[in-house]
């Protein structure tokens, strides 16, 4: 069932965010979390393709997530994939960087936009030095490759603090917001625009 509900996960953000623009918001990218199985389908690309023709929104905000062991189980032919999605204007993030067992040499060949930092590291760098060294160092790296770095479960003002310092690019977590339903979006959306 995961391929089905990924691909109306897909359809279902590029729907929200095409409303998003008819009522004249300026919603961020929505970003879709691609499973292993998803990306293993000879047919992805094609199934991704399709629902960005089929949503006519332009532009279409539309990002994908993958997890760093997720792109170590077929390297090759998810540098294809990633490439085909990239030429659609798909930003492409690697989730929870720092948990797996990625090689250095890969890295530098996958064409994605952003690192996202695992939140392991997030909660514990005020507390312990090496979360802290690791935290900075994927930073370093990210930058060194020219993408950009998320943080997640950024839930202080402390862990804010230090990660502004590091030259973090953006942070999520509930010290912003806690994750809400589209509508409760759409309200925030709105008084974005009002300001």
């Amino acid at each position: 069932m995961i391929v089905d509900v990924g691909a109306w996960a897909i359809r279902k953000a590029l729907a929200d965010y095409r409303e998003w623009h008819r009522q004249g918001l300026q919603p961020p990218n929505i970003a879709v979390n691609v499973s292993s199985i998803q990306l293993r389908q000879n047919d992805f690309v094609d199934v991704v393709r399709k629902a960005i023709e089929d949503s006519n929104a332009t532009p279409h905000g539309l990002d994908m997530e993958i997890t760093e062991s997720l792109l170590m189980e077929d390297i090759e032919g998810a540098i294809k994939k990633l490439e085909a999605l990239r030429n659609m204007d798909i930003n492409i993030a690697i989730d929870d960087f720092g948990t797996g067992y990625s090689s250095l040499g890969y890295l530098a060949r996958l064409p994605v936009n952003t690192l996202k930092v695992d939140r392991s590291f997030i909660i514990t760098m005020t507390k312990e030095a090496d979360s802290m060294t690791i935290v900075s160092t994927i930073i370093s790296l990210a930058h060194s490759l020219k993408m950009k770095v998320v943080a997640e479960g950024v839930e202080t003002e402390e862990q804010s603090r230090y990660l502004k310092l590091m030259k973090c690019d953006e942070m999520q977590g509930y010290l912003f917001s806690k994750p809400v339903p589209a509508s409760e979006l759409t309200k925030l959306l709105e008084g974005r625009r009002a300001t």
